[in-house]
C-alpha cells in the first residue's frame, strides 16, 4: 500500500507545482491591455503629422515628436533584452519582498510627467534609424513582438525578477507594465509638444 501512496503523492505535488509555475491569465490580460493600449495611443497621436510637426521643438532643450519616437524605439529594444535576461536568470524568491512598486501604482508613477527624469546617453535620440518611418517601424516591430510573447508565453513572470531598473527591483510582469508606462509617458510628452502655441499648423 505504501508503494502506491508515495507515487500518487508525488504525482499530486508535481501537478500542483506545474500549475503554479505558469503565467497567471489575469496578469497576461493586464500586460496585453497596457502594451496594446499604449501602442495604439502612440499611433493615434502620430497619425497625419507633417515633417514640420514631427520635427518641431518647443525649445532647444526639448525633444521633438520624432525624437520621442526614436527614444521609444531604442528603449523598447532595450526592454526586450531586459525581459530575456530576467526570464533567463530563473526564479529568485529572495527579491519578492523587495519590490519597489505595487502593481496598481506602476502605470501612474511611470507616466507621470511632473517627475522629470534625464535619460542616459545610450537612449538619447541620435538619428540612428535614418528616417522617421524606419524609426516608427522599429518600435512597432519590437512592441508587437512583446505582445506576441505575452500572448503565448508560459513563463512564470511573477517569479522572475529584475534589478536593472534605476528605481529598484521589479518582477517580470511589472517589468512589462513598466515598458508600457514608459511608452505612455513619452506619448504624453508628444501631446505636450503638439499643445505648444508655436506648433506648426
Amino acid at each position: 500500500m505504501k508503494k502506491l501512496i508515495l507515487p500518487f503523492a508525488a504525482l499530486i505535488l508535481f501537478s500542483f507545482s506545474a500549475d503554479t509555475t505558469k503565467l497567471n491569465e489575469q496578469d497576461r490580460e493586464w500586460m496585453l491591455k497596457h502594451l496594446t493600449e499604449t501602442r495604439n495611443h502612440m499611433i493615434q497621436v502620430l497619425e497625419g503629422l507633417t515633417n514640420a510637426q514631427l520635427n518641431f521643438k518647443p525649445d532647444e532643450n526639448s525633444w521633438s515628436i520624432a525624437e520621442c519616437v526614436e527614444h521609444l524605439a531604442v528603449t523598447e529594444n532595450g526592454f526586450g533584452g531586459l525581459i530575456q535576461k530576467t526570464v533567463g536568470a530563473g526564479p529568485n524568491p529572495v527579491l519578492k519582498d523587495s519590490l519597489v512598486f505595487k502593481d496598481e501604482d506602476i502605470m501612474t508613477n511611470i507616466s507621470d510627467r511632473s517627475n522629470k527624469v534625464k535619460t542616459s546617453e545610450a537612449f538619447e535620440p541620435s538619428g540612428q534609424f535614418e528616417s522617421f518611418e524606419n524609426t516608427l517601424q522599429a518600435f512597432l516591430e519590437k512592441r508587437n513582438a512583446h505582445i506576441e510573447y505575452v500572448k503565448t508565453t508560459e513563463d512564470d513572470l511573477r517569479n522572475r525578477y529584475s534589478k536593472d531598473l534605476p528605481f529598484g527591483p521589479v518582477d517580470g510582469v511589472q517589468l512589462i507594465i513598466f515598458a508600457a508606462g514608459h511608452t505612455e509617458r513619452h506619448v504624453l510628452q508628444m501631446e505636450e509638444v503638439m499643445a505648444h502655441t508655436k506648433f506648426p499648423k
